[in-house]
């Protein structure tokens, strides 16, 4: 399992330098002067020329792109000359020393995705921090009402095949396919957040936190959680529910589950004891891969409900061309998928004996 987990963690590195390379050269090459947007109206010559020295936009692409790396790097090395891009500024980097050759010092840091453009200089590390929370709560909840919803009506589609039960459910399951989420999201919030307001106590737009009436804290407000968790649940709802009922059905056919109803076992016993784990599999294919698309598909879904997540920061940074923001949050979310992936592939091996042998 060492062996496995090192190559898959080699693999994953692998990916993350192919994402982060197309990442920097996709958004170098976009028109505009990135010094200029910092400056907005304010620009004059000299305030431009140092803008451009302290972001290192004054060097050649190459150099910006080693620059880039570096700052990614968990081991990067930097100048000791206070003139240069790399020196180890203390605010700047989260940095511990290793030693020190020449003029170059070697340390262990956090990833520095730089500053925000439009944010007054505030980290994007920070930035990142303060919003995917809200999107991790946001995904978290979309998935767990799909598993839940899902299982339990793709395994009564399978128990009631080809009923008007199981035509319904189908039914359901093609709806929730068909309806994008920019649709849904708007439907729900006017249909439940202002039609029924009265009944549901629901608000159209509203993030996890909310500031109270007298501006003095921040509180949770968990009924906003509802509409955004359900519209972006929908889609994935459909998924499982078409998987788990083909999955089931084609394990309702094997020789053990035969045996099993031949010594008179009930169906509940036969689906929890023998069925429902060997469904799972594709499943689980399934939910994983949504998730990871949540965090990156959120995007439509949180700016109409107004769901102060990373999905709602990534669509103001690309209004303001906030560079630093969009590529660490592409960054963020690629590193996610990788994760995500991996992790799938250890729980198909506690789900699957043969995975294990092989």
């Amino acid at each position: 399992m060492i062996k496995y987990l090192l190559y898959k963690t080699g693999y994953a590195l692998l990916t993350l330098f192919g994402v982060v390379t197309v990442i920097f050269f996709l958004f170098t090459v976009l028109p505009g002067d990135p010094a200029r947007m910092m400056l907005d109206q304010n620009e004059n010559s000299e305030q431009l020329a140092i803008i451009k020295k302290k972001y290192g936009f004054d060097q050649p692409v190459s150099k910006q792109y080693l620059y880039y790396l570096n700052d990614l790097s968990v081991l990067s090395f930097h100048s000791r000359n206070p003139n240069d891009y790399t020196y180890l500024t203390e605010g700047k980097y989260n940095a511990a020393k290793l030693f020190i050759i020449g003029n170059t010092t070697t340390v262990l840091k956090t990833p520095y995705l730089r500053e925000s453009f439009q944010k007054n200089g505030k980290k994007v590390t920070q930035v990142i921090g303060d919003t995917l929370p809200n999107t991790v709560v946001l995904a978290t909840s979309a998935i767990i009402i799909a598993i839940i919803i899902g299982i339990i009506l793709g395994i009564l589609s399978a128990l009631y095949k080809d009923t008007w039960i199981d035509r319904l459910i189908a039914l359901v399951s093609t709806l929730g396919m068909s309806v994008p989420s920019f649709f849904a999201a708007i439907l729900f919030a006017w249909v439940f957040g202002f039609l029924l307001h009265k009944y549901t106590h629901l608000d159209m737009t509203g993030s996890l936190y909310e500031v109270d009436d007298f501006g003095e804290g921040k509180y949770i407000k968990w009924k906003n959680l509802i509409l955004p968790a359900i519209v972006l649940g929908i889609r994935p709802l459909a998924v499982v529910i078409q998987l788990m009922r083909n999955s089931l059905l084609e394990v309702f056919s094997q020789d053990y589950i035969r045996t099993a109803r031949a010594k008179g076992l009930s169906e509940i016993r036969i689906i929890r004891k023998h069925a429902l784990k060997n469904a799972l599999n594709p499943v689980v294919t399934a939910i994983s891969g949504w998730f990871a698309s949540m965090l990156a598909g959120a995007v439509f879904v949180e700016y109409i409900f107004g769901w102060n997540g990373l999905g709602k920061e990534v669509v103001e940074a690309l209004n303001t061309l906030d560079l630093p923001v969009i590529m660490g949050s592409v960054l963020v979310i690629a590193a996610t998928f990788v994760v995500i992936n991996i992790l799938v592939d250890i729980i198909y091996a506690y789900l699957d004996p043969r995975i294990r042998l092989s």
